[in-house]
């Protein structure tokens, strides 16, 4: 890849610093290398500490029920929850699952997350090899802590799902090509398509659209402003594509069609063995449907267009105080040296190009803007990192309000400690205590202390200290500790273990009607009818071939079931009527007179 002339001040800029100098700069790696070792052990304990405490939620059922079948059926090439096939995501992220519980010996909800949890320890380990490698240690352990703590990253991280394994998947893509860039071709480019195709089992094609785009924005904006309009908006067609060629060398290379070929040949395999098993190409079609259709012709998930606007600040918690600001001092203030120069153009391009990309997407949800938190982690590094008098005036303004807001909301935290009957309206006003008191108390209390000594001097380096001691005690507080405890008012396992006990070995004349609650914990694994409609379920019934059904309390009335409610999930005052109503009952039905 050709580089466009340095200029005066980059070559004085990049000249050699005395002996003096370079010893100090690598004492001061080596600490921050250390650092960065502290911020995987306390990632380790964030994402894996009690891990398999809670009953899975909501998608996770999907995870697990899906991996669990195929365990039962021995088909690893066919997903199905309840034997109805369910082919929305690719098969990578069950294969890790199964894979997990064949080394634990059981299919349970620490074997559903675990992957999710490793593919986080990875993906903040890779996230600072690559800043590492862009900036140096200090801004590498500082983006890797920030992603590691953000309020999103760490959800995924410890629920099951695919979305923070393509993360990571898509780190190391971009970590390969950093690594090779000056190269141009080059057998690494197999490694790279194999990684982005392996991603891309994992959630859909995202694995191989993301790092493509991102790698090709970087390699046009890489030597700055002047270079790109030079390049793009001057000259004949063929000298601008001659100069498009010229960027991307690393996908303009007769390595790329084989490294490409074998990728993508190595992406369609599963997909075609579930074909030649199951006779069937809904495999194909759904990656078609999830990653094409829907973003062009969305046909669910229809957010706003400005939805990812205010949602990153959610994803990003607490961290996302910053973010306004230090995108102000990264787009407005010049980097000290060339190297930082491009790295701050690196990191720019990852964050909107991922930004943009989602933005322009007809099907949006919330989560999905998840890839932009490692962008988004390095952007605030850098601002953390920087001196008070190099601050930008607009940037700094922007950081102190948003700091002000955080350390206000944290002072403020110690109402969570009042019973909620005091501060909360009806029915909110009888859930029980805070759990561990004791333990918030004490986080808190640090919390306000970080957030003193950042208010005395509103440095970065003060602010980010005090905004990681509230995010990390935080999310240590809520996942750790919180979350667990909660588990006493949930009835997803207790009410399965009920059932089990009353169905007994009649467990095959079960059924369900419009809802699949607490499928994962009925052992041993069977089909069991879903019904969605009342006739449906009652012809059944005549036929003698349910005795059992489990049903929604709001359900029962319409239904006229000949039978008693024999249990009921448990209810809390603090759901209100409609909680109590969207329990689940189990009814046994009365036998059917012969003839």
């Amino acid at each position: 890849m050709t580089r466009p002339e340095t200029s005066v001040n980059e070559t004085m800029l990049s000249k050699p610093r005395p002996l003096s100098e370079d010893a100090t700069a690598v004492s001061t790696d080596i600490v921050w290398q250390r650092a960065a070792v502290g911020v995987m052990i306390l990632a380790a304990v964030l994402f894996l500490v009690r891990l398999g405490t809670r009953a899975l939620w909501a998608s996770e059922f999907r995870w697990a029920e899906i991996a669990r079948e195929m365990l039962a059926n021995n088909n690893y090439f066919w997903p199905t929850i309840n034997g109805r096939v369910y082919y929305d995501k690719p098969l990578g992220t069950y294969w890790l699952v199964i894979a997990v519980a064949h080394l634990s010996g059981k299919m349970d909800e620490v074997a559903a997350r675990l992957p999710c949890a490793i593919a986080g320890l990875i993906g903040v380990a890779t996230l600072m090899l690559i800043v590492s490698r862009l900036y140096d240690w200090r801004n590498a352990a500082w983006s890797g802590f920030i992603l590691a703590t953000s309020y999103s990253f760490v959800f995924f991280s410890r629920h099951a799902s695919a979305d923070v394994e393509t993360v990571t998947g898509e780190l190391i893509a971009l970590a390969l090509f950093l690594h090779n860039e000056e190269r141009g071709g080059g057998w690494w480019l197999l490694a790279l398509w194999l990684v982005m195709a392996l991603t891309s089992h994992m959630k859909g094609l995202l694995g191989f659209v993301l790092p493509i785009m991102v790698i090709g924005v970087y390699c046009c904006c890489r030597y700055g402003a002047s270079d790109l309009c030079g390049g793009l908006l001057h000259g004949s067609v063929a000298r601008r594509f001659k100069w498009l060629v010229e960027r991307n060398r690393w996908l303009f290379n007769w390595t790329t069609i084989p490294a490409a070929l074998i990728g993508i040949a190595f992406y369609a395999t599963p997909f075609v063995i579930s074909n030649r098993l199951m006779h069937s190409d809904r495999g194909l079609y759904l990656v078609y449907r999830e990653n094409v259709l829907r973003y062009f012709e969305p046909f669910d998930h229809r957010g706003p267009i400005y939805l990812y606007v205010y949602v990153i600040f959610l994803l990003m918690a607490p961290w996302s105080v910053l973010l306004p600001g230090a995108l102000a001092q990264i787009h407005r203030v010049p980097a000290n040296t060339a190297k930082e120069a491009e790295g701050d153009r690196f990191a720019m391009v990852y964050f909107w190009t991922t930004f943009v990309f989602f933005t322009l997407s007809g099907s949006r949800r919330s989560y999905y803007l998840v890839p932009i938190l490692p962008a988004a982690a390095m952007i605030v590094a850098r601002f953390v990192t920087q001196s008070a008098e190099s601050l930008d005036s607009v940037a700094s303004w922007l950081t102190k309000v948003g700091y002000w807001i955080l350390s206000i909301a944290t002072m403020l935290g110690f109402v969570a400690l009042f019973p909620p009957s005091w501060i909360m309206p009806r029915p909110l006003d009888q859930l029980p205590m805070l759990p561990e008191p004791a333990i918030y108390a004490l986080a808190w209390v640090a919390s306000v202390i970080g957030a003193i000594y950042a208010l005395k001097k509103m440095t970065p380096m003060r602010i980010g200290v005090s905004v990681g001691i509230i995010a990390y005690l935080s999310m240590v507080y809520l996942y750790i500790f919180a979350m667990p405890a909660a588990e006493a008012y949930r009835g997803e396992r207790p009410f399965a273990a009920v059932v089990m006990k009353a169905v007994g070995p009649q467990l095959n004349s079960l059924a369900y009607y419009n809802n699949l609650e607490s499928f994962f914990y009925i052992e041993p694994f069977m089909t069991h009818p879903l019904f969605l409609d009342p006739d449906t379920l009652h012809h059944a019934i005549d036929k003698g071939r349910v005795r059992w059904v489990m049903v929604r309390e709001r359900d029962l009335q319409k239904l006229k079931l000949d039978g008693s409610v024999v249990a009921r999930e448990e209810s809390f005052p603090w759901q209100g009527q409609r909680g109590i109503r969207d329990a689940v009952v189990l009814v046994r039905l009365k036998p059917k007179n012969p003839g």
